[in-house]
């Protein structure tokens, strides 16, 4: 700091204590005290200027008779036109925070009477000019509309990193509010916060104004909210008369938002107890449709046996019509090939019977005795047996061969010789199939020894692709009607 002269030192601490003036007064007190002391050194008039800058500070810290001690040694006809500025802005803004701590309008006036005499020093042209004017048409004039107009036109100059804008967007917000338009209300003061909070500025108005616009739109969070975060400012940057203003509006906004926590909790012990009663109803359902669901599939289930147990009646149905069907069938196939095989009979007895009395008459004897003791008719008439049991089974059971033949394996298949219906063993397994499964009867049938047959029926078993054991009840299953569509 030994390159640094008193002079450069006395405006860099100046311009320290103005970025901490609207952030932490405090901090901006420490700086222009340190000045006051390079003032005494420097000379001119910086200690007048500096005076006039503690004078500032006390105001808004609340040390109003420190502040008011120093602007009244101040002679006001020995500072140039600047300092004079300031020090005509200094006591207005004493007299208006003054008079808001103290709620006595005396002290308004005099802040009136100080912006007079501000306006008639400053060019018509400058910023400072066009604001205290639209201020003034806000209070005492109440010239809403010409202030209005002016300080929209002032606003469209700004930006949000500008402090100014801050202070243009809350003088909107209270024209608004006391024209009665909240929505316009909320938007300026929210602009003005906006551009509080984008520059630092901790000792601001527009957050309490915030506060209290949600408060009557009756957003109470938010109003609570930023009243909060107004008085947090006001402490933080130690400006008392913000402090008072906000802690007087918490307590309102406070009871409100209590109220509200209140009213939020009963609504939810009431929802806690509604849920819990339909919580309890509900499980009552469940247990209900349980039981019901439970009842369904026991239901169910029976209805299932039972449908099985229909689908076995209806196929022992099926099997006994079917059985019926074919027994009626070869019934009727047997009984017509009976008769017609009794009169075929009946005509050959007869007609040997006249051979036979015609070689008698004649005294053939010796012939009688041949054609006696010949088998050839008994022989040519077993093969004509053979042929019509053939022929009427096949007729009866047209795809026997074939399905017999599926239930052997495949290398192991039986067929009759060419100019056959039946073979010997086709011709067994068809009288099992008619229901004769005693091996003596077959054997009487197809005139063949007992053993003959036996060995004919193990020997096509152990040829079978089913169970040995089933073989020949498969066999008798084989149906009368073709399975082929």
């Amino acid at each position: 700091m030994s390159d640094v002269s008193e002079t450069q030192l006395f405006h860099i601490n100046e311009q320290i204590s103005e970025q901490y003036r609207k952030y932490k007064v405090d901090s901006a007190i420490h700086y222009t005290l340190k000045n006051k002391e390079l003032a005494i050194h420097l000379g001119s008039n910086l200690s007048e200027k500096v005076n006039l800058q503690l004078a500032k500070l006390y105001a808004v810290k609340g040390l109003y008779v420190e502040s008011r001690k120093l602007l009244d040694a101040i002679e006001k006809n020995k500072l140039d036109t600047l300092l004079l500025q300031e020090y005509y802005i200094i006591n207005n803004n004493f007299y208006s925070n003054y008079g808001l701590s103290t709620n006595d309008r005396t002290y308004f006036k005099l802040s009136e009477e100080y912006r007079d005499s501000l306006l008639m020093l400053l060019p018509e042209h400058s910023f400072l000019y066009q604001l205290e004017t639209s201020t003034k048409n806000i209070a005492p004039l109440q010239n809403y509309e010409l202030a209005q107009k002016q300080l929209l036109t002032l606003l469209e100059k700004t930006h949000d990193d500008d402090p100014n804008r801050a202070i243009i967007a809350y003088f909107l917000g209270l024209i608004y509010k006391r024209k009665g338009n909240i929505k316009l209300q909320e938007k300026y003061f929210s602009i003005s916060a906006i551009a509080d909070i984008k520059n630092s500025i901790k000792d601001n108005a527009s957050l309490q104004s915030l506060a209290l616009t949600y408060y009557e739109l009756g957003d109470i969070d938010k109003a609570y909210l930023f009243i909060k975060a107004a008085i947090d400012d006001a402490v933080f940057c130690n400006v008392r008369y913000r402090e008072q203003e906000g802690t007087s509006f918490y307590t309102i906004i406070n009871t409100a938002y209590e109220e509200k926590e209140q009213r939020q909790k009963k609504q939810l012990r009431n929802y806690l107890l509604l849920i819990s009663f339909l919580s309890i109803a509900l499980i009552g359902m469940l247990w209900y449709v349980y039981k019901q669901m439970k009842h369904l599939i026991q239901v169910r289930r029976e209805l299932r046996h039972t449908n099985i147990q229909l689908k076995e009646l209806n196929s022992e149905l099926s099997f006994i019509n079917q059985s019926l069907q074919e027994s009626n069938h070869i019934k009727e196939e047997y009984i017509a090939h009976f008769f017609n095989l009794c009169s075929s009979y009946i005509d050959k007895i007869e007609n040997y019977r006249k051979l036979l009395y015609k070689r008698a008459l004649n005294n053939q004897f010796q012939e009688v005795t041949k054609l006696l003791k010949s088998t050839t008719l008994v022989e040519k008439e077993l093969e004509e047996l053979y042929k019509n049991f053939d022929a009427i089974f096949l007729n009866i059971y047209p795809n026997f061969v074939e399905e017999f033949n599926n239930l052997l394996q495949p290398q192991e298949h039986i067929f009759p010789k060419k100019g056959e219906l039946l073979n010997t063993e086709l011709r067994i397994f068809a009288l099992i199939r008619l229901g004769i499964t005693d091996s003596s009867k077959i054997a009487d049938f197809l005139r063949y020894s007992l053993r003959t047959v036996y060995n004919y029926r193990v020997k096509v078993r152990n040829k079978s692709a089913v169970s040995r054991d089933e073989f020949e009840e498969q066999v008798q299953k084989i149906s009368v009607f073709s399975t082929k569509k």
